[in-house]
């Protein structure tokens, strides 16, 4: 009950806009909740989910929907805090094209630590080239327009919540 799932109008919103990249793509769920984000970037067609939670009902939740669904392989599960996944998956030199987060909407220093972490320059082995690294948020609370070599490209607004869309910026030289 504590878990906000991502409404399923907001996830075929993000899908949508995800469609022509998701194939192939290796997918990270940080606070992953049920893991219906990552679920679905495998039922379409992602290469790997990562999925990063650390609240027991939500681990349990997700090995449960994983299990029904039939999924025994192309997952990892994180029984850690965000932040810590990505401290693993960047030791384990694992790339990722897309990454998903969405802390509670109450928790403004998650998006904070997670988007600066993922904007430094000690994380850019851990982001494809053209990697998309997509928040959720309340709408009413505006995350910034940059985090390091994060730009945002796209905001989508839907009811109370909204998707921001980052990539990496590689800036010239002066």
């Amino acid at each position: 009950m504590e878990t906000r799932p991502t409404s399923d109008r907001l996830r075929e919103t993000l899908f949508n806009v995800l469609a022509p990249r998701i194939a192939g793509a290796r997918f990270t769920d940080l606070y992953a909740g049920s893991g219906a984000v990552g679920l679905e970037a495998l039922s379409r067609g992602a290469l790997h989910a990562h999925f990063a939670e650390n609240a027991p009902p939500a681990l349990t939740a997700i090995r449960e929907n994983l299990k029904l669904l039939g999924i025994g392989r192309n997952f990892m599960i994180h029984e850690r805090s965000a932040l810590a996944a990505l401290d693993r998956l960047q030791q384990q030199q694992s790339v990722q094209d897309i990454i998903f987060l969405d802390p509670p909407y109450d928790a403004p220093k998650e998006y904070e630590q997670v988007l600066g972490l993922l904007g430094s320059t000690a994380s850019a082995r851990l982001l494809a080239e053209d990697a998309l690294v997509i928040a959720e948020h309340a709408k009413r609370t505006p995350l910034a327009e940059r985090y390091g070599t994060l730009q945002r490209t796209r905001e989508l607004k839907q009811g109370d919540a909204a998707l921001s869309f980052y990539q990496r910026i590689v800036e010239l030289p002066v």
